[in-house]
């Protein structure tokens, strides 16, 4: 994806989860850069050829770490090298929730060569995280939004893209969620996430002509991201 993009496994509680890791291109000159957070991108549907390097997912990855955070993706369980087989969203869920732990750990890190001498390492249990997920995966992650809310740890923000609203039981979200979804998806239909949110009052970012994989639309996708994130 960029120059900064490492490819590893992680070991969770159904076994390997196969990620790329996107940090901020900066971090391979000035190790002791101020990250501002770390972000978790979940991927679409893992049945419907769904990984981690879907374009959407490293869009949302890109925009992330050009805003100084240390972005993961996994693949679901099942798909690439990640082991288990898929688990209607349920297992996903938990899935997650180890990979975050993983992340917020850091000691995953230092045994990784490319981090052991990078500063924002040691204060990671520390830093502001970032959810953000495309179709299937902004179920799986405003689901753990919701799970972290509850628990008292909740997220600094949450980003859906494409969210699977009428597809899946997408939860109440924070008001300061950004949502981004295309005016001509014909997979989730827009009426159906204004019909999630109406009640929510929650603003919907419609990017004109796209459609539910936003062809030739992505960099819309990057500049909202971008342009919103410091704006509330």
């Amino acid at each position: 994806m960029n120059s900064r993009t490492i490819h590893h496994l992680i070991k969770i509680h159904i076994g390997n989860s196969e990620v790329s890791i996107d940090v901020p291109d900066v971090l391979k000159n000035e190790p002791t850069f101020p990250v501002r957070g770390i972000a978790l991108i979940g991927h679409p549907h893992p049945l419907l050829g769904g990984s981690k390097d879907n374009k959407v997912a490293q869009t949302i990855a890109k925009s992330l770490s050009l805003l100084g955070y240390v972005c993961l993706r996994p693949n679901f369980r099942g798909v690439g090298l990640s082991e288990g087989v898929f688990d209607e969203g349920v297992g996903e869920l938990d899935d997650m929730e180890q990979v975050l732990h993983w992340m917020q750990n850091p000691s995953s890190w230092i045994d990784l060569p490319e981090f052991v001498d990078q500063a924002w390492v040691k204060q990671v249990a520390q830093l502001p995280v970032v959810l953000a997920g495309f179709s299937f995966g902004s179920y799986v992650n405003s689901q753990l939004s919701k799970r972290l809310n509850e628990a008292g740890t909740g997220p600094q923000r949450l980003i859906l893209v494409g969210s699977a609203a009428g597809k899946w039981d997408m939860p109440q979200i924070p008001s300061n969620t950004i949502v981004i979804h295309g005016e001509l998806d014909d997979t989730i239909p827009l009426k159906a996430v204004f019909d999630w949110l109406r009640s929510q009052e929650i603003v919907v970012h419609v990017i004109p002509d796209a459609d539910h994989f936003f062809h030739r639309k992505l960099h819309m996708i990057r500049e909202t991201i971008i342009g919103l994130w410091d704006a509330n």
